[in-house]
């Protein structure tokens, strides 16, 4: 079982940045692939980052390329999201996932997301 907790979320104007943080209760070995996801009202969950946890493999999903930057701290077992230049499309629920797909090469799909986070608020004013 693997438990994760967000934190960081908030509100901000457009061209500001967040940084969320993910806390995960399990060793690497449980969540080789860790993802941020997003969820707008009315919208279906989106993937915008993802990091291969036994490597440096990361992936953006376009609208967040050179915006958002994806990291990690093993030794804490802590999964970031460095979030800049926001604007009011960022704003959305944003969940911190974990599968136990190896994604060295590929990003995996939701489905393959075992283990969620509650969940955490990001608004951007215009």
């Amino acid at each position: 079982q693997v438990q994760l907790v967000e934190s960081g979320g908030g509100s901000v104007q457009t061209g500001g940045s967040l940084r969320l943080s993910c806390a995960a209760s399990a060793h690497t070995y449980m969540r080789e692939c860790m993802g941020w996801f997003r969820q707008a009202p009315g919208k279906e969950r989106e993937g915008v980052a993802g990091i291969y946890t036994g490597g440096s493999s990361k992936y953006y999903s376009d609208s967040v390329k050179g915006r958002f930057t994806i990291s990690q701290d093993n030794a804490k077992n802590m999964i970031y999201l460095q979030m800049d230049s926001l604007k009011p499309e960022d704003t959305a629920t944003y969940y911190c996932a974990a599968s136990n797909v190896v994604c060295r090469e590929f990003f995996p799909a939701r489905s393959y997301f075992n283990y969620w986070g509650q969940g955490t608020q990001v608004t951007v004013s215009s």
